[in-house]
C-alpha cells in the first residue's frame, strides 16, 4: 500500500509562522516557540491493539485491517474495524476501534469511566505494561478471544523525538508537567516520557482527563521538564 499523502497539521505551520516572525523582528523567542517541534496534545479515545493472530481470530484468515484515519504519529492509524468488548459483569462495549498497524501484543486502553461501567479495576500503565492486569473478552464478526491480560487505563505520556528530548532535558521513562490554560486550566504532573526518532512531539491524555481540562484547539498548552 502507498505511503499516504500527509499535510502539516495547524499546529505545525503556526509553529513555523511565530518562529519566522520573531526572527524577522529580531526579538528572543519565547521557550514553547524555540522548542524543535511544536507541542500538540491529543485526547485517545478508548480502543485497542491486536497481534496479526489476533485478527485472524477476530476477523477470518487473511484479514488485514484497513486504515480509515491516519493519525499524527507517522504510520499511526484508527483502522474501519471494530470489536465488542465484554466486561465481567457481561456489560458490553461494541464498536471499540482498532489502531494499526498491528503489534506484539493485545492491549485494551479505556478511560477510568468505561472501565468503572465495565465493572474494571484497572490500573493506570505505559503502554506494554501489562503484566498482572485485567483480562476481557473481545468479539469479532468471525469469533471470540479471550484476552487473559491487557486491560489498561493508559498513562498520560508524551511522545517526544529525541531532538525534543534532549531540549527538554528528558530522560526515555521520566517525567514532565503539561499545562493546560483555559476555563478550566489545570496541570498534569505525571506525563511519562515516551522518547523514538520515529516520533513527532504529542501528548495524548484519555477522555476524561481530557473533558476536566477543556482541551481543544485555541487553548494554550505547555510542556515543561
Amino acid at each position: 500500500m502507498p505511503s499516504p499523502t500527509v499535510l502539516p497539521r495547524r499546529a505545525e505551520v503556526e509553529h513555523a509562522v511565530r518562529r519566522m516572525l520573531y526572527q524577522r523582528l529580531q526579538r528572543p523567542m519565547p521557550r514553547a516557540v524555540r522548542s524543535p517541534h511544536p507541542l500538540v496534545v491529543n485526547i485517545s479515545a478508548r480502543h485497542c491493539h491486536l497481534t496479526p493472530q489476533a485478527v485472524t481470530a477476530l476477523f477470518g484468515d487473511g484479514h488485514q485491517l484497513h486504515p480509515q484515519k491516519w493519525l499524527y504519529q507517522e504510520g499511526q492509524y484508527a483502522a474501519e474495524e471494530c470489536v465488542t468488548l465484554i466486561g465481567p459483569r457481561s456489560r458490553m462495549i461494541s464498536n471499540l476501534r482498532i489502531l494499526g498497524p498491528c503489534r506484539d501484543l493485545n492491549q485494551v486502553e479505556l478511560a477510568f469511566t468505561d472501565a468503572l461501567s465495565l465493572g474494571f479495576e484497572v490500573p493506570v500503565r505505559g503502554s506494554g505494561d501489562i503484566q498482572g492486569t485485567p483480562g476481557c473478552m473481545l468479539m469479532g464478526p468471525a469469533g471470540f478471544l479471550e484476552l487473559p491480560e491487557g486491560v489498561i487505563r493508559a498513562a498520560p505520556h508524551v511522545h517526544l523525538h529525541p531532538d525534543d528530548a534532549a531540549f527538554y532535558g528528558v530522560e526515555p521513562g521520566g517525567y514532565m508537567h503539561v499545562r493546560i490554560g483555559g476555563a478550566c486550566a489545570m496541570t498534569f504532573d505525571r506525563v511519562l516520557a515516551r522518547v523514538s526518532p520515529a516520533f513527532k512531539l504529542e501528548v495524548h491524555i484519555d477522555t476524561d482527563e481530557g473533558n476536566a481540562c477543556g482541551v481543544a484547539p485555541g487553548v494554550p498548552c505547555e510542556l515543561l521538564p
